[in-house]
């Protein structure tokens, strides 16, 4: 048996471990494109206070990713990854109450919390996928963690569909009575118990597995002056503000597609985000296949940025009584008749799949030391999910845009990606 045969060997189980915790971050992350119109319609929410679900769960990743940090140094990665999914099933468990007493800021709390123990889970378990096998593999199992993860946001809202939201079909578009909003909102209470309960076994399961701990690295002396030295490169700087609004764009692409389908009355709005997620599952395939044997990173990205400023306009100009992209794609195959500006929003995930792997080897191309440094400001971009929502909130809101026209503000977003790929990545010096 050769070195690198063994090493396979070795890592397959810890592989295969950190697979599945890939696959829940996925799961609990787009369930919040079912959960957002479900409470929107049992609260009786504004479209501002709807976004208020998703700013509670990625503003998370603010304040806690440099606590995370502290916490993997302090515990190691195993622990580390055990107690972020502990944090992620005393969250599960706080919907129980949120939902038995209706009070929006409890649902609020819950998405907090869900989010400080996905952030500490997320800081935890990433390492593993670089370093627990060969360095020359590593962007393939990056991949195939990306793979699970949009897989799972596929998956996620059938799940919530058919536990959930099968029951109150009819119900779209009707005012409930309290009865109604009481029978809603208390079937909430088994699902995220179930899921409170399988996660904290998968948390004692961690604990107990033989997953290797990870060398941990020395801390560095001038935390300050690495950030400074490393905000000096302007292809990092912008690249932080590239992926912040990348981010921004995906959650609302991911999780307003649910939202924005109650308001059209369609039955099935709990399972739109699935369209949005396979749609990036197909972009991330073509990735895979393309970069870079066919296209450029810079290119596949400067591709990615048009096509998302084209769906935007076609999004906001669009005609909801239109049905015919639904006739050629989905009808005919025995899909479901949605309206075009609905499929133009999981069309963004063909725009949006690309954007994460593209932006981070062109943002720490040739950082050397501060790569690290880099890393951990690219990582912060991530609260670009919680502010996204939050503008399109506002901006649906006021009566000249509606929830239609509030899909502009992504335009600027694109645009900034844009620049980035065909001039923002290269900038060596804020000189020039």
């Amino acid at each position: 048996m050769t070195a690198t045969t063994q090493q396979k060997r070795n890592s397959f189980v810890p592989m295969a471990i950190v697979a599945v915790l890939f696959f829940i971050l996925g799961f609990a992350t787009w369930l919040n494109g079912s959960l957002m119109p479900y409470l929107k319609q049992i609260l009786q929410l504004t479209p501002f206070q709807a976004s208020l679900i998703l700013f509670s769960f990625y503003i998370a990743v603010t304040f806690t990713a440099l606590p995370s940090a502290w916490v993997i140094r302090r515990v190691g990665y195993k622990n580390g990854m055990a107690l972020g999914m502990a944090i992620m099933m005393v969250a599960g468990l706080l919907f129980i109450p949120a939902a038995q007493t209706q009070v929006f800021a409890l649902f609020l709390l819950a998405q907090l919390v869900m989010g400080t123990g996905q952030t500490l889970l997320q800081t935890a378990v990433n390492p593993y996928v670089v370093r627990l096998g060969p360095e020359e593999s590593a962007a393939a199992r990056v991949s195939v963690m990306g793979i699970l993860n949009k897989g799972a946001g596929v998956i996620a809202p059938l799940v919530f569909t058919a536990l959930i939201l099968d029951s109150f079909k009819d119900r779209v578009g009707t005012e409930l009575s309290q009865t109604q909003i009481d029978e809603m909102a208390n079937g909430l209470i088994l699902p995220y118990l179930g899921m409170a309960l399988f996660i904290g076994i998968l948390a004692f399961a961690v604990k107990k597995s033989p997953l290797p701990e990870l060398e941990q690295e020395q801390e560095q002396e001038s935390t300050q002056g690495q950030t400074k030295a490393a905000l000096a490169h302007p292809s990092l700087a912008l690249g932080v503000v590239a992926l912040f609004v990348y981010v921004a764009v995906e959650v609302i692409a991911g999780d307003t597609i649910g939202t924005f389908a109650l308001s059209l009355g369609v039955e099935n709005y709990g399972v739109m985000t699935s369209y949005t997620m396979l749609c990036m599952v197909l972009g991330y395939i073509l990735g895979i296949i393309c970069i870079p044997r066919f296209i450029s990173q810079p290119k596949a990205l400067m591709i990615s940025a048009i096509l998302g400023v084209i769906l935007t306009l076609a999004i906001v100009f669009g005609s909801n009584d239109s049905y015919a992209i639904a006739s050629v794609l989905l009808v005919p195959f025995g899909g479901a008749n949605l309206p075009d500006t609905l499929l133009l929003i999981a069309f963004l995930g063909l725009a949006n799949a690309i954007v994460w792997p593209a932006v981070w080897p062109l943002a720490l191309s040739g950082l050397g030391q501060l790569t690290s440094t880099g890393s951990a400001l690219l990582i912060m971009g991530i609260a670009g999910g919680a502010f996204g929502p939050l503008f399109w909130g506002l901006a649906s809101s006021g009566e000249s845009l509606g929830m239609q026209g509030g899909y502009i503000v992504m335009l600027p977003c694109y645009l900034f990606i844009l620049f980035y790929a065909v001039k923002g990545h290269k900038m060596k010096s804020w000189s020039k």
